[in-house]
């Protein structure tokens, strides 16, 4: 998937994304906290997101550095961005802009910053080496990028059967390599991606978190209206194909049922590196 590619998929997702980002929020709350503590995150500072998504976690850095810092939030979709500029005028925060580019075309003009962050985008961009590389270029000499991706497919079930059912269906097979949910969940394909763009003092923690909904049906949901990737496996097949592709993906998700609800287990890795000084 190329950058145009992307932006089409993230322009139509994104309704649905900003619909559902309490629950991912819910569930990233204290990996969030870790992502900014790792990149050094603090009063003052001036920050870069890139592909914010959203844009929780930019609002949270902008409460982070508070009025005498800068958040710079950055996506390939405008439509997200604007949801973000939104959210920070209801909340009052004055220290945020938005910039829609693609994540290996990063504003130099606007260097440098003290620090970098990224939360669920590097595993699927379609050339986060270069990606990182762009960020190195805009941090200032000691300054830090830390970024959240998806651990392995054995953590992270929810994540393996879903996308599995929806191929077998569409008779798709799973793509030997490129951007998804697993690109970057090897530790050291992770660690080599930092150091390879020139960090230092790179460091991973793995994070266990929960996707906690109130019902299999919200999970559903979920699954149909944010996961653009996952929705377009089938969504150019017959609308039968489709249905009973959907029917199977609802029986499967009844293994995470609890008394209290549907909780899915799932996992992250928190990478981070600084820039030489």
């Amino acid at each position: 998937m190329n950058n145009d590619e992307a932006l089409r998929q993230w322009n139509s997702t994104a309704p649905g994304w900003v619909k559902w980002e309490p629950v991912h929020n819910r569930m990233l709350a204290a990996a969030t906290e870790e992502l900014l503590d790792r990149a050094g995150v603090a009063e003052g500072g001036r920050v870069i997101d890139i592909a914010t998504g959203a844009g929780d976690q930019a609002l949270a850095a902008a409460r982070r550095v508070g009025p005498a810092g800068h958040v710079l939030a950055t996506d390939i979709s405008p439509v997200m961005l604007a949801y973000v500029a939104e959210q920070a005028r209801a909340a009052g925060l004055a220290n945020i802009a938005t910039l829609a580019c693609a994540a290996d075309d990063l504003p130099r003009d606007q260097a440098p910053f003290d620090a970098a962050i990224c939360r669920l985008g590097l595993m699927l961009m379609p050339d986060p080496a270069a990606a990182v590389a762009a960020v190195r270029d805009v941090l200032r000499p000691g300054g830090r990028l830390s970024g959240l991706v998806m651990s392995s497919p054995a953590a992270n079930p929810f994540y393996v059967a879903l996308p599995s059912i929806l191929r077998r269906h569409a008779n798709k097979p799973a793509p030997a390599s490129g951007p998804g949910f697993f690109a970057l969940a090897d530790p050291e394909v992770l660690a080599g991606l930092f150091t390879g763009a020139g960090l230092s003092d790179v460091t991973i923690t793995t994070f266990d978190a929960t996707y906690t909904l109130p019902s299999i049906d919200d999970a559903l949901a979920m699954i149909q209206e944010a996961f653009g990737a996952v929705r377009g496996i089938v969504a150019d097949q017959p609308q039968a194909t489709q249905d009973a592709a959907w029917a199977e993906v609802r029986t499967a998700l009844g293994q995470w049922m609890t008394p209290d609800g549907f909780a899915a287990p799932a996992q992250f890795h928190i990478a981070s590196g600084r820039k030489p000084v």
